[in-house]
């Protein structure tokens, strides 16, 4: 059982790896793509981590940060993942709107004030999430 959910949680975190990766790849930004992606998976989890755990954040945020956990770590997917290309597309749509609702709902503000990574990570994340980063 417990092996299972840390295949599980262990797979969700490589998926969400690979939906940055190409969110990276469409965003294009500053300086290696390669580098930048291993730099922005775990300050995004930090982010994800920390808006969740603060209380100040709507309810519906926290709840939507679990479901995307949940999702990511159960064992099937709406489209397999043994299929090319497409079996990953579920878990990047999903990742990819589930960020971009949090960002909306919580405002660049408090994305920036949670934020502990670069500021280009940040500039990264703010073209993925659809808002437009304050100078």
């Amino acid at each position: 059982m417990w092996r299972e959910l840390l295949l599980g949680l262990a797979a969700g975190l490589a998926v969400t790896w690979l939906a940055l990766l190409v969110a990276l790849l469409l965003v294009r930004p500053k300086g290696s793509l390669l580098t930048e992606s291993l730099r922005l998976l775990p300050d995004l989890l930090r982010l994800l981590r920390d808006v969740a755990a603060d209380s100040s954040q709507p309810r519906g945020v926290r709840v939507r940060l679990g479901l995307l956990l949940g999702y990511l770590a159960m064992p099937f997917d709406l489209v397999p993942d043994f299929l090319p290309v497409i079996g990953y597309a579920d878990d990047v749509v999903v990742v990819v709107w589930t960020l971009r609702s949090v960002a909306r709902s919580v405002g660049l503000d408090e994305l920036r004030r949670h934020w502990r990574g670069s500021d280009d990570g940040f500039a990264a994340l703010c073209r993925v999430a659809g808002l437009v980063p304050r100078p």
